[in-house]
């Protein structure tokens, strides 16, 4: 960290040039209320020396007016920053704090143990690359901790680190270490999580935080930062299949016409045979443009002052131009036409409900997925799963904090991926479409077949069959069958 601090002070060119190329990492901390976990990432700062001369003036003095630390600095409220956090010694809004080391660039995010405040833990761990799960020594495994790994395993996360905090409150007990590693494992182990690492720390002492401690000798691991610095989180990219939501046709005038998104995942060349979902028309790329300048002037004058690249992989934010004029519009999506993605309106998916307000069975909501806003309606719930249990009960709603599979039916048909193939194009949010709220988060898991006692009185499987019956013409190795055969 010195290194960091001199480099600062001596080049200050330099070192923004080094921190431009570091990778990144997004950080969720999760579990339980009062776990500790505020408490860690003011820890993590705070020895990072990450934290300004005035920042660390200004939390010494609220320290002493909260006095929950007996006079000493409360690095918990470095992350919690509303008055209603404070008063209460909870975290009820995610709170983001960034900071870097030699290695990487860091965002972590400190969420709600609460179970009123699920849905912002949610909302924490869907763009996170690692999961920290604190669980109190002293405690062990509770309620939130099975819901958070749950919604963590849920929403796709690999690597997960489970801390065991205040591990100063039991001793550093080797014993009590290894009881709630086999109670967490024994959980764990149903879920399906693959090899979590377990650390015993003391975030409020700093005890294999950022550097090892003499307290525990029995524990030959990493500390955590040293873990966070070194473990790889690569995920290739561009060697899923290409996928390109469009979020604006871009038309500044008369003499260009391009579609600007995010690829969601795979990469794209010149050159490349594209096909526009939902209209099956096929074109190639004519160009790729980087996020630019678009000038007003004449086609040539254009040309020239475009700058354009060879491919894009995700996830890069481009514009792209065909060879053909072809209609796309915002909410379609462009993919390559050798791995043209299954196209459905009725959608088995898992469902976090996240307002106060049950979920209604046809009752129409706002269905928003990449760049498509639908509307559609939850035909049933299939089951919602029991996160102490992990039992699978009958269910005919969900309410704030409910987990569930459910059937969707949405009013036009989409490109679809599952959410363990693709996270970009197989999660969605559900909102209300009288109160704009958001209500409800999901991971599309498969499609169904609409049996006629579940018909809406909209029709669907004349496109379906359509898209079908163009696969089977141009692409018969797919073994792909129509909707009415499945």
């Amino acid at each position: 960290m010195a290194n960091q601090s001199n480099l600062i002070a001596d080049n200050i060119e330099e070192y923004l040039k080094q921190h431009e190329n570091k990778g990144l990492l997004r950080l969720l901390t999760c579990g339980s209320v009062d776990d500790g976990k505020s408490t860690l990432i003011g820890r993590l700062l705070y020895d990072s020396k990450m934290i300004f001369e005035d920042q660390l003036a200004a939390i010494e003095q609220d320290s002493k007016k909260v006095g929950t630390q007996g006079g000493e600095v409360d690095l918990a409220l470095l992350v919690d920053g509303l008055q209603s956090e404070r008063e209460q010694g909870i975290t009820i809004d995610v709170a983001y704090r960034y900071f870097s080391t030699d290695r990487r660039k860091f965002i972590i995010a400190d969420t709600p143990g609460h179970e009123q405040y699920t849905r912002n833990m949610a909302t924490g761990a869907s763009t996170a690359d690692l999961a920290i799960i604190l669980i109190d020594a002293r405690h062990g495994v509770q309620t939130q901790t099975k819901r958070h790994s749950y919604i963590v395993n849920l929403l796709g996360i690999r690597h997960i680190v489970v801390a065991v905090n205040k591990m100063d409150l039991v001793g550093f007990s080797e014993e009590r270490f290894e009881e709630i590693k086999e109670e967490y494992l024994k959980f764990s182990k149903e879920l399906g999580i693959v090899e979590p690492i377990f650390v015993p720390i003391s975030a409020l002492n700093g005890d294999n935080v950022v550097n090892a401690t003499r307290q525990t000798p029995w524990y030959k691991g990493m500390a955590l930062m040293e873990l966070f610095d070194t473990i790889d989180i690569s995920e290739k990219y561009e060697d899923d299949a290409f996928r390109f939501p469009v979020q604006w046709v871009n038309r500044p005038h008369l003499n260009f016409r391009g579609f600007t998104g995010t690829l969601a995942s795979g990469s794209i060349k010149v050159g490349d045979e594209i096909t526009a979902l939902p209209s099956l028309k096929s074109s190639k790329i004519k160009q790729i443009i980087p996020p630019a300048v678009f000038p007003a002037g004449n086609a040539q004058a254009d040309r020239q002052a475009l700058e354009t690249i060879d491919e894009a992989f995700a996830p890069m934010a481009v514009t792209l131009t065909m060879e053909d004029e072809i209609d796309i519009s915002r909410g379609d999506m462009i993919v390559h036409s050798s791995t043209i993605p299954e196209v459905s309106a009725n959608l088995e998916v898992m469902v976090v409900w996240m307002d106060e307000s049950s979920l209604l069975l046809q009752k129409e909501y706002l269905v928003k997925r990449a760049t498509s806003v639908i509307s559609g309606k939850f035909e049933k719930v299939n089951h919602r799963v029991n996160v102490n249990t992990l039992e699978k009960e009958e269910a005919e709603t969900l309410g704030l904090n409910d987990i569930a599979s459910c059937k969707l039916s949405l009013t036009r048909a989409i490109a679809l991926d599952k959410y363990s193939d693709i996270k970009g194009t197989g999660s969605f949010i559900v909102i209300d479409k009288y109160t704009n709220a958001t209500v409800g988060a999901g991971m599309i898991i498969g499609t169904y077949k609409q049996s006629s006692d579940e018909h809406t009185g909209r029709d669907y499987s004349e496109a379906e069959r359509e898209l079908n019956a163009y696969i089977r013409k141009h692409f018969p190795e797919w073994e792909c069958k129509d909707i009415n055969e499945q």
